[in-house]
């Protein structure tokens, strides 16, 4: 009961911030077409485009601007123009030539030249934070004349996802580039966007307002003003766009959001997401040491239940560690399904027909809601096949501290939700199973010389061709050895009021909407 008084009076409490807003706002009133208002759960943990790496990234993309992007699905082109117009590489794919669009101007009234792209790319890895580590490849940056810049690599590297990523990425004002992360974490901002920072509260709200010098131009319906509110409570979200107070939401309650399309003020749009869930076996001791039983943990999974249960249906079984639509997804590779006769059957083949007595330790992230709906079934999948499964909720940075303590002391089974850096399989592939001799993000601490020299060689292959298959050839190797149980890819829902338009999901921009595009009708 006091949850829904708390979340009615926190309506209210927008609807009259509305009402000083928006003069004539009320019941019979909508929100003006040039204002858009969204509900969102999305805080600020840094206004640095250097540092950034998580979810501010809803807004530093409306902000900052790349050299290229990476097209939405369904697009003709891989990647599409951003500041850069036109681009090519070498034959040995070492040297990377980007062609600069002519007369951008930044927020702050600096224009694009090459010297601005080589500082901001600079700045990015002489700071060492956030994603940077993805610009390793890069030897040099030189600004060969105004408009054309050069990257030398250290060796082939697929240089068009690294410098389209959503993170490390972003093209800072000459006039700031200089600035301090202090700077910029005051409030201050650098892009060439189309959309510049107002104001901001942290935690509360940011509001957004058109920038009227936007290379692109505005002659198409766009909104002027973009209003966010920082709003945590799936319910108060779900509230706010019934009643016309917000126009678009990122998070409602899970059995609400199965039926929004059913009311007659809005809609759910449901696209892809490049997040998936695994469970990583701990293949340097007992009894995940054995690849039969890693099997039989495959085989013993009810993958469609978790999928209801844990999203409310919004995802599917992954095939293989790359998700759908993502460039190195393999759709042929071999798709465990729950078969508890054949889990049992490799449970005998490893000689442990009546099961194992040993407690089974299974953390997962005590934040993530969706980790805690789905991991009753895997406790309760692997009863069915002898193995005594405790599960163990951890705030995510100590079950992270214990992962990276080591194999011997670390759990026998933990849950991780994963997203790629950059739209290069490599990220995932090399994070989460390359060797190391200190884990980082290794949760299965699998070791495997012939898997790295796959995933390694195929990431300085100039051919994308060439590196698909080497990819294909590795993940192979990981459904057959199974260090992880492959669960299933996210589909990621946004709702909104139904006269809202122009919303396009990009899962290499995870949780972006991209207000340039959208209108009111």
């Amino acid at each position: 009961m006091k949850n829904h008084v708390k979340n009615f009076l926190s309506v209210v409490a927008i609807i009259a911030l509305m009402v000083t807003l928006f003069p004539g706002f009320g019941q019979a009133a909508k929100l003006p077409k040039n204002i858009l208002v969204y509900a969102c759960t999305d805080s600020i943990t840094t206004w640095d485009p250097s540092v950034s790496f998580s979810v501010e990234l809803t807004y530093l993309a409306n902000i900052y601007e790349p050299l290229i992007w990476v097209a939405p699905p369904g697009s003709d082109q891989e990647f599409r123009p951003g500041l850069a117009e036109k681009w090519e590489k070498s034959a040995d794919g070492l040297t990377w030539t980007f062609h600069l669009r002519k007369g951008v101007k930044f927020h702050d009234g600096g224009m694009l030249n090459a010297k601005a792209v080589k500082d901001s790319f600079d700045r990015t890895k002489t700071m060492k934070k956030g994603a940077s580590f993805i610009l390793g490849p890069i030897k040099e940056i030189k600004a060969v004349d105004e408009y054309t810049v050069q990257f030398d690599l250290k060796s082939a590297a697929p240089l068009d996802r690294i410098v389209a990523s959503a993170y490390a990425a972003w093209i800072i004002s000459p006039k700031a580039v200089g600035k301090d992360q202090k700077w910029f974490e005051a409030g201050n901002e650098a892009g060439s966007g189309p959309y510049m920072l107002e104001k901001s509260k942290p935690d509360e709200e940011i509001v957004l307002k058109k920038f009227d010098d936007y290379w692109g131009g505005w002659n198409k319906p766009h909104f002027e003003r973009i209003v966010v509110k920082i709003v945590k409570e799936a319910a108060v979200q779900e509230q706010m766009i019934d009643s016309g107070v917000a126009d678009l939401g990122n998070r409602i309650p899970v059995e609400s959001s199965k039926v929004f399309d059913q009311k007659a003020c809005c809609s759910r749009l449901v696209g892809p997401s490049f997040l998936n869930y695994a469970l990583h076996l701990n293949t340097q001791k007992a009894p995940f040491n054995n690849q039969k039983i890693r099997q039989a943990v495959s085989y013993a999974m009810p993958y469609p239940d978790m999928v209801e249960i844990g999203l409310g249906g919004l995802g599917r079984q992954s095939v293989g560690p790359i998700p759908y639509g993502q460039f190195g997804h393999d759709k042929d590779l071999f798709q465990y399904s729950q078969n508890v006769q054949k889990a049992k059957d490799l449970m005998a083949e490893a000689g442990f027909p009546n099961g194992i007595k040993e407690k089974i330790v299974y953390t997962y992230a005590a934040e993530n809601q969706v980790e805690k709906a789905f991991s009753p079934l895997v406790q309760e999948a692997l009863a069915k096949i002898g193995l005594d499964v405790e599960i163990r909720p951890m705030i995510w940075n100590a079950q992270w501290d214990l992962m990276k303590g080591g194999a011997e002391k670390a759990q026998h089974m933990a849950a991780l939700l994963w997203w790629p850096t950059f739209s290069d399989p490599y990220d995932t592939l090399y994070s989460l199973w390359h060797s190391e001799e200190k884990p980082f993000f290794n949760f299965a601490y699998y070791k495997n010389p012939a898997y790295d020299e796959l995933i390694d060689k195929a990431y300085i292959t100039p051919d994308a061709a060439a590196a698909k298959a080497l990819y294909a050839q590795a993940q192979k190797i990981l459904v057959e050895e199974a260090p992880s149980v492959y669960l299933f890819d996210v589909e990621l829902p946004v709702f909104m009021r139904n006269e809202l338009k122009g919303y396009v999901i990009n899962p290499s921009y995870p949780r972006v909407p991209f207000f340039y595009d959208m209108y009111k009708e």
